[in-house]
């Protein structure tokens, strides 16, 4: 009589497949929050560079007509942004000016960053982000 032979049964087991699913997961729910703030961080220095190089505009446009006004607006065109909305506001017939970058699309609108002609720079961002020493001595990108 012959007999036969037997393999041992290739594969995984049910309880190798759950560990190693249960690893995956606890890994993800650590990795996607972390780099969704990393994108954010990416995303806050359109509206910052935007600010810095609009408050130049300003007084460039100010030297020039030695008010910040254009009639009822400001004087430099506001640029168009892809993750902020960059608004100004004048004030003091003309002689002070405030521009705000709020956050839109993937941004929450909790990121708000502000500069003036004095250029105090402050920052409104969601809770848990660092905030500098003074709020005019930066903006909080991070």
């Amino acid at each position: 009589m012959a007999q036969l032979k037997t393999t041992p049964a290739a594969g995984f087991t049910l309880i190798e497949l759950m560990v190693v699913v249960t690893i995956v997961s606890i890994l993800a729910a650590i990795a996607i929050p972390a780099y969704t703030r990393y994108i954010q961080r990416g995303d806050l220095v359109e509206g910052t560079q935007a600010l810095s190089q609009y408050r130049v505009q300003m007084e460039q446009y100010y030297q020039d007509n030695h008010t910040y006004a254009s009639g009822g607006n400001c004087g430099a065109a506001i640029p168009t942004l892809v993750n902020f909305v960059l608004t100004c506001a004048t004030a003091s017939a003309g002689q002070q000016y405030t521009a705000t970058a709020t956050g839109q699309g993937q941004l929450p609108n909790t990121f708000v960053y502000t500069i003036d002609e004095t250029n105090d720079q402050t920052s409104q961002v969601p809770t848990g982000w660092s905030s500098p020493a003074s709020s005019s001595t930066g903006w909080i990108v991070r």
